[in-house]
């Protein structure tokens, strides 16, 4: 983990069924926190739940400590059912809807997490964090198309946070859309040029499109960035044509 840059907020990259990474990046910034988060090639390992309870640290420890415990013995059942009963007493807490959101999703439940991320989108829908897990659920149900639409949206509300940009290229990526990827994730990069994740998502663009001289450029960025990503990127170098 590295200071934040400039104009930088949250980074993510979930693919599949948005395991820890996702939340945990949402309950930090929900809470104020603004590390960068640097680990976006894999995801994170279990035991996350001290990262969950750092946003809830406002509830009771009973709470805390229940959120623990379910989160341990992956009890998701026992920690939507816990999410629903804070729900009742507050149905416009965005950190409810997250919890329950991301019970959801570990239990595979994509369209119930769907459900709980559209509510943090309604109500707060200048926090960039409903947006992007939102979207990630849509990939994560297989409905890439839904992810762009609703990266595009969020991007029309802030178009300042370079995660958004980074998963729409993925969700282009998904689409095979490269052409429309590339710039995505170029915008990513203009925002954050730390940005390692999206760099790779760019080289790899110019990889498929055969852009070789922007490709060796990308490469060179990665390198100095001291990123392992600079060596599986030259991997991908394309031939020429």
């Amino acid at each position: 983990m590295r200071p934040m840059a400039p104009g930088a907020m949250w980074k993510l990259s979930a693919r599949g069924a948005l395991r820890a990474l996702s939340v945990a990046l949402a309950l930090l910034a929900l809470a104020g926190c603004t590390p960068q988060m640097a680990l976006l090639h894999s995801l994170l390992p279990d035991g996350t739940t001290s990262i969950l309870l750092s946003h809830l640290q406002g509830e009771e420890e009973g709470n805390r400590r229940r959120i623990m415990e379910m989160e341990s013995r992956k009890d998701w059942d026992g920690l939507v059912k816990l999410a629903e009963q804070n729900l009742a007493v507050d149905r416009r807490s965005t950190s409810w809807w997250m919890v329950a959101g991301y019970a959801h999703s570990q239990a595979g439940r994509h369209p119930r997490a769907i459900d709980c991320y559209r509510m943090m989108v309604e109500l707060a829908p200048d926090d960039m964090v409903g947006w992007e897990l939102l979207a990630q659920s849509y990939r994560a149900a297989g409905q890439p198309q839904r992810a762009v639409q609703t990266l595009n949206n969020a991007a029309r509300v802030r178009d300042d946070a370079p995660p958004i940009w980074f998963v729409l290229g993925q969700s282009y990526d998904d689409l095979g859309r490269t052409d429309l990827a590339a710039g995505a994730y170029r915008n990513a990069v203009k925002l954050d040029n730390g940005y390692t994740q999206a760099w790779f998502g760019l080289g790899r663009a110019y990889a498929r499109l055969n852009r070789r001289n922007e490709f060796e450029e990308v490469v060179k960025v990665l390198e100095q960035l001291k990123s392992p990503l600079a060596q599986e990127l030259t991997a991908m170098r394309p031939t020429l044509r």
